[in-house]
């Protein structure tokens, strides 16, 4: 079973050496997630502040929840030292069956309210991120929930959520997102669109809230597949969303279909800042739930493997084998690399061939570029082994022929390299690298001998040196 919030969560990533409990005063502007963002660089454990500066009555910051595969492991009650390709076995094993949520008459988050004129977002220890952020930043880990205005489809999504003031909230929404489908379908009908943020859910509804799943299927279910048990929603005070019952805050209101305001700049998680601020919808909250002394969760988007990046390359590469599945693709393996800013998919594939190379550059870079770069690899390279990989791509790509580019994609605006003229037109080039070796070469006159220890001595050999290694002195 799951951990139902983040308090559990924390008290057993401390079991586990996972966590620092900083109990001395920590500066909210900048100091919290300087503290965090060192540790994510460093992969090193959370974070946990239990004083922030200016709010002695309470709030706490828990930092980097998710940022690293141990924590992750843990969080989805396996070992901590679980390989990174077993975690992906099991959350792929999970979510192919998905859990219906249940709904609850109570819950900790309704422990304390506030209505209208009496709610303050500045009642809570919201950080400021990074230095020259637009602003407090109270949704970088978080669950944006809303609902399909002419169906039953509720989505779950995670878009940076900036306060403007004490009652408004402006968020970065990107056009091909679901919240986007949603909004320009309230925005047509000229009405409010009802919405929850869920801030400090347990960590495996925040995985969920980052995934990329289908249109139509509901990230509550999914959830509740990671966890092993249904999850608990409860039904908000102003409106028909169901939140996590167990989240730290909830905040309620309307997103306006006729105002924008300016959100950003933002450090955003390729590990660069690249844009300024733009004119983005708009959040009016009209209520806060809340526990006592609430956990407000902080991910400090840079370079590093952060907790954003872990979800993009676990949702985000499962998704893309099963489309490449679908398509008759052989793929073996599919890990998206946090290490690349998650904007690098690394494919490995059973047999490849000029047409295989062009169903995936079809799949992964067709409507929509999933990533911007694809490398494809055959099956012998470990996709989760960045070792292995870095080889195959300096000693098996060609520089000519397993390079192929598209300049007009459309995708992540975010991206580092793009130029301004590229990014105002929302358009990402994109590139594939294909370092499997051609289909035509002879395995046993013109392929290489690959040297290393699982290809470069007996298997009996590499057994007895696997169970004797700590008798070596390792």
């Amino acid at each position: 079973m799951g951990f139902k919030d983040n308090r559990t969560f924390i008290e057993k990533l401390a079991q586990t050496g996972d966590v620092v409990k900083i109990t001395g005063e920590v500066d909210w502007d900048l100091q919290a997630a300087a503290i965090t963002g060192r540790s994510c660089e460093m992969s090193g454990p959370s974070c946990f502040f239990e004083n922030l500066k200016d709010y002695p009555g309470g709030g706490r910051i828990f930092g980097s929840p998710l940022g690293t595969y141990r924590r992750l492991a843990i969080a989805m009650g396996m070992s901590p030292q679980s390989s990174t390709g077993s975690i992906f076995e099991e959350f792929e094993r999970r979510i192919a069956a998905p859990v219906k949520p249940v709904v609850v008459p109570d819950g900790p988050c309704k422990e304390n309210k506030m209505f209208g004129d009496a709610v303050n977002l500045y009642e809570f220890p919201v950080p400021t991120v990074h230095e020259g952020d637009g602003g407090r930043y109270i949704g970088t880990w978080h669950c944006v929930i809303t609902k399909d205005f002419n169906s039953e489809w509720t989505n779950w999504g995670m878009h940076r959520l900036m306060v403007h003031d004490q009652r408004t909230i402006c968020g970065y929404f990107t056009p091909a997102s679901h919240f986007a489908l949603m909004y320009n379908k309230y925005k047509q009908a000229g009405k409010p669109m009802p919405a929850a943020v869920a801030i400090g859910v347990d960590p495996l509804s925040t995985v969920t809230a980052c995934s990329p799943y289908r249109i139509g299927e509901n990230e509550a279910d999914f959830a509740g597949a990671l966890n092993g048990e249904p999850v608990e929603l409860i039904r908000c005070e102003t409106n028909d969303l169901l939140a996590p019952a167990h989240a730290e805050i909830i905040l309620e209101g309307d997103i306006l279909p006729d105002i924008q305001l300016p959100e950003g700049p933002f450090g955003e998680f390729p590990g660069y800042r690249t844009q300024g601020w733009a004119p983005q919808p708009v959040l009016v909250v009209k209520a806060i739930t809340y526990r006592s002394n609430p956990i407000i969760c902080m991910i400090p988007e840079g370079i590093g493997i952060t907790d954003g990046k872990i979800g993009a390359s676990l949702a985000g590469a499962i998704s893309i084998k099963k489309r490449l599945q679908r398509h008759g693709v052989p793929v073996t393996d599919v890990y998206i690399s946090p290490e690349m800013g998650a904007l690098v998919a690394i494919i490995s594939v059973k047999e490849s061939s000029r047409r295989i190379i062009a169903e995936i550059t079809s799949v992964v870079h067709g409507r929509r570029a999933s990533v911007p770069k694809v490398i494809i690899v055959d099956d012998d390279i470990d996709v989760f082994n960045m070792n292995e990989v870095m080889h195959a791509f300096g000693t098996r790509l060609h520089p000519v022929r397993g390079v192929s580019a598209n300049p007009d994609c459309e995708g992540w605006t975010l991206t580092p390299y793009l130029s301004p003229e590229e990014r105002n037109q929302s358009k990402v080039a994109t590139g594939v690298y294909d370092c499997t070796w051609p289909a035509d070469w002879s395995r046993q006159s013109d392929i290489p001998v690959r040297m290393s220890f699982k290809a470069s001595f007996p298997e009996q050999l590499q057994q007895k040196v696997l169970a004797e290694w700590k008798q070596y002195g390792f």
